[in-house]
Formats: structure tokens, C-alpha cells, sequence
């Protein structure tokens, strides 16, 4: 029996980061998002007869700050071009892009993987070009409303080699590239808004075969999780195809959430069928070497500096610092408050990364709005490395401090809070519990030892909670060996 096929995955992402800037790229209509359909579109986002493109050059700046950041080669010369295509969003029937000629060149991202491997990925080139409308079907029974609001929004396409080889090392590269951009400023990566999208190319082909099988497009997928979840529904879908006898198709597919699968949207274009040609209406882009050292200037610390330094000064675990790193906020707010609290690197890394994270997530909040700020949990970690409050009773200073109810210090002198650590009055509850529960002694001494966390916390009941733990533990320890 012969042996079965071994697939190798191939994948490559196209990623619409819309870029920071408060008005369009050839307009001066705004970008905010959340306003009433088409009341931030205007003529010259809807090609009306007579009107003309203008460049916005903040635009340019952040397309080179993308750039600089991923070593790529920055074009001194680049131009616009016109796509043609027919879709009701698109009112001018085209849409203004990139294609011979993009403002980024080759760069690369480096990705690790949680196993703590590194690969680097290869980046094709990433362009500038402007954003079409939006198709609204869920309001409108029978019909489809259109708003143009988004059209004209500034958008980096970044476009990267088919260099991945799973689904987990495409949302990896997709992670970096959203931690990349938050990091530079360049784009608020709000996936739920629609600020950073992400489309997946995908293909399977034997293992050892050097040529790319057919792929498949799949479009505006919007979470990492439906991204892992969309290739690997595709790769299973292309390998059924095959191994069926069939032919994979290339087209584009549309991946749905619910049903947890991608389905056909229609024919996968190729440049030809857009018809690209130089947009008659805007000058190609001249860059001078003084403009980009200007721009060079500006690059604030990336990611892997910063999780480096990390590493290195503070004495991290490598998780910790990516993680503490990923966000440049968190990266902001972690660093504050350690500054405050001038307590051991790893116990403020341990309250971000637990307390601090886990109440956001429930909260469904962003650490720019924690209700705790830095210099809160500063106050905190400050009273938790003198001793002055135990884990358990920091968590409780924690809440209140979420709620609202004052400062630390406040806090703990409202709430009784201060941890117990005069010895002799530990030992006095010590004495008094090991005097009540004999027998229970009796059975450690015999050698039960999981007895000693039923005394411990006897003590604890005795104490409130409020007894420093270590000396309790070493005081009970003591005593019953004794």
C-alpha cells in the first residue's frame, strides 16, 4: 500500500493597516470612525466630474515609517496607479493604488513562535492606496445600502512572501505586524473597527515539491482567532479537493464565523484584469534623502529593541518581556510603575501580566482606560515590597482601587487592611492554634504532612487573612518540629 501524501502548507498575508492620519489621502474629508453613513465623503472621494486628488503627505510619512522600521528599501521614486473595477462601493469605478512601482520595497519581520523559535518572513512590498466604501446587507431586507464613508481612508497594504507554513506562524507574522504599527503610531490596529484587516493566501502542495499549488484568497477576516481558524479550515478543505480527485480553484472565499468555514465569493482576479495603469492625476512621489533621515529620526524604540532591553536590564523571562512588549501602552504603563513602586522587576511583571490584564479583559477595556493607572498600581507594589500587605490582601487593595475608592494607603487604613508581622504576635496565634487542634499535630508529627495546610489556615482565620505568610509558614514549621 503506498504510502499517503504528506502536505506542506503554504501561506502568505496581505494586511490593510489604515494609517493614523485625521483626513483622507487625497482628500480633506475626516477619517474618525462612527459617524452617520456618507457624511464624511466628499467630492473627491466620490470622483464627481472635476475634481482632483491631492496627496497627503502625513500619509507618505507613515508609509515610511513602516519602512525604516522593517529595514525595507524606502523608493525615492514611486507612483500611483489606477485600478479599475465595478463594484457599488466604488463610486469612481476605480480605486487609487500602488502597483509597478510602491512606496516600500523588500523588508522582513522577524516572528517567534510560542515554543520560542524565531523565523524570519519575508515582506514583498508594502503600497499605499486608498480605501473603497462599504456594502451594508444586515438593515436592508432584499436591498444593500452603501456607505461611502470609508472611501478615500488612507490604507499600507502590506503584502508578505509565501513564507509561512502554518496557521499558527501566520498569526504569529500577523500579530508582529499589528504590534509593529501600534508600536510606531502609525495605525490604531483596531481590527473590530476595521483599522487592520487581514487577507490569507493559501495553498497546500506535497511535501518536497518546490512548486506553489493553487491558491486560494481569503478575505477581511478581522481576529486572529478567525484567521487560525479560517487557513485551517482552507487547508483541510484544498487537501479534501485533491484527495477527492478534484482541482483546487483559484478564487476568492469568504470566511464565515459561524458556520466556521470559507465559502466561494468569486473568480480570484490577476493584475491584468484590473487593468492598472498610471493615474494621469497625481505626480509620481519624489522622496530626498533629507526627508527620510527626517523620518528615520522619529523611530521610537520597536518591539524587539524593547523586549531585548527588557530581557537584559530588568532580568525578565523571555515570555514576559514579549509579552509586556507586544503592546507599546502596556510597555509604557509596566515601566511607570515600576519607576513608582522601585520593587523587583518581576513582581510589577506579575501584576500586569495577572491582576492588572485579567480585570481589563473582563472589563473588555484597553490599558489606556485601566481605572488603576500606573502610578495607582505603583502605590500598590510599593506596600506589597515593604511588607506592608500580604498577595491576599493586595488583591483586595486592588479592587477597591478599581472601583474607585482613593489611594493605597487610604485604602488600607479604611479598609484594617495592614498586614500582620510583629513575630511575637504571630507566634501567639500560632501557640493558640496548635493548643486547639491536637490532634491534627498529632497526625503531622506522624508523618501526615498535607495536615499542615489545615493548620496554616487555621491561622490565617485567626489572623484575618491579615498574617505575613512566610512568617507563619517558618514559625508553624518550627513549632511543630519542635
Amino acid at each position: 500500500m503506498p504510502n499517503p501524501v504528506q502536505w506542506e502548507t503554504v501561506i502568505g498575508l496581505e494586511i490593510h493597516a489604515q494609517l493614523a492620519t485625521t483626513s483622507k489621502i487625497f482628500s480633506g474629508a475626516s477619517t474618525a470612525f462612527g459617524a452617520e453613513p456618507n457624511t464624511q465623503a466628499c467630492a473627491v472621494d466620490l470622483g464627481l466630474p472635476g475634481v482632483l486628488p491631492v496627496l497627503n503627505a502625513e500619509a507618505v510619512r507613515l508609509a515610511v515609517t513602516f519602512g525604516l522600521a522593517i529595514g525595507a528599501e524606502v523608493n525615492r521614486r514611486s507612483i500611483f496607479a489606477r485600478k479599475n473595477y465595478f463594484y457599488p462601493d466604488l463610486p469612481k469605478g476605480y480605486q487609487i493604488s500602488q502597483m509597478d512601482l510602491p512606496i516600500v520595497a523588500r523588508g522582513q519581520m522577524e516572528i517567534e513562535m510560542e515554543e520560542g523559535q524565531s523565523r524570519i518572513i519575508g515582506i514583498t512590498r508594502a503600497h499605499l492606496e486608498e480605501d473603497a466604501g462599504k456594502s451594508l446587507h444586515e438593515d436592508f431586507h432584499g436591498m444593500t445600502g452603501i456607505d461611502l464613508n470609508r472611501a478615500g481612508t488612507p490604507l499600507l497594504e502590506i503584502v508578505s512572501e509565501p513564507d509561512m507554513r502554518s496557521a499558527r506562524e501566520a498569526v504569529a507574522y500577523a500579530k508582529a505586524i499589528h504590534s509593529l504599527v501600534r508600536h510606531l503610531g502609525i495605525c490604531d490596529g483596531n481590527m473590530q473597527e476595521g483599522s487592520f484587516r487581514v487577507d490569507a493566501n493559501v495553498s497546500v502542495r506535497p511535501k518536497g515539491q518546490h512548486e506553489f499549488g493553487t491558491r486560494a484568497e481569503v478575505k477581511n477576516v478581522n481576529s486572529f482567532r478567525f484567521l487560525e481558524r479560517a487557513i485551517n479550515f482552507e487547508v483541510e478543505r484544498q487537501i479534501d479537493v485533491i484527495e477527492g480527485g478534484g482541482k483546487v480553484v483559484q478564487e476568492t472565499r469568504l470566511y464565515d464565523p459561524d458556520r466556521d468555514e470559507t465559502r466561494s465569493m468569486r473568480g480570484k482576479e490577476e493584475a491584468h484584469d484590473y487593468r492598472y495603469f498610471p493615474d494621469p492625476d497625481l505626480l509620481p512621489v519624489m522622496l530626498d534623502e533629507g526627508f527620510i533621515e527626517a523620518v528615520r529620526a522619529t523611530l521610537p524604540e520597536l518591539p524587539q529593541e524593547k523586549k531585548q532591553r527588557f530581557i537584559v536590564h530588568y532580568g525578565l523571562p523571555s515570555y514576559d518581556a514579549g509579552f509586556l512588549t507586544a503592546d507599546r501602552p502596556l510597555a509604557e504603563y509596566f515601566e511607570q510603575a515600576l519607576k513608582v513602586a522601585g520593587c523587583e522587576p518581576k513582581l510589577a511583571a506579575n501584576w500586569v501580566m495577572g491582576d492588572v490584564s485579567a480585570a481589563l479583559n473582563k472589563a473588555g477595556l484597553e490599558i489606556g482606560a485601566c481605572p488603576v493607572s500606573a502610578d495607582m498600581l505603583g502605590g500598590l507594589l510599593r506596600r506589597i515590597a515593604d511588607n506592608t500587605l500580604s498577595g491576599k490582601l493586595a488583591k483586595e487593595v486592588f479592587e477597591a482601587l478599581w472601583a474607585g475608592e482613593g489611594e493605597t494607603d487610604a485604602i488600607i487604613e479604611q479598609k484594617g487592611l495592614r498586614q500582620i508581622t510583629d513575630a511575637s504576635a504571630i507566634e501567639a496565634m500560632v501557640d493558640g492554634v496548635l493548643a486547639q487542634f491536637p490532634d491534627q499535630v498529632a497526625e503531622f508529627r506522624s508523618g501526615k504532612d498535607k495536615v499542615f495546610g489545615f493548620l496554616v489556615g487555621q491561622v490565617m482565620k485567626a489572623a484575618k487573612g491579615k498574617a505575613n505568610p512566610a512568617q507563619l509558614n517558618a514559625v508553624l514549621k518550627q513549632r511543630l518540629e519542635s
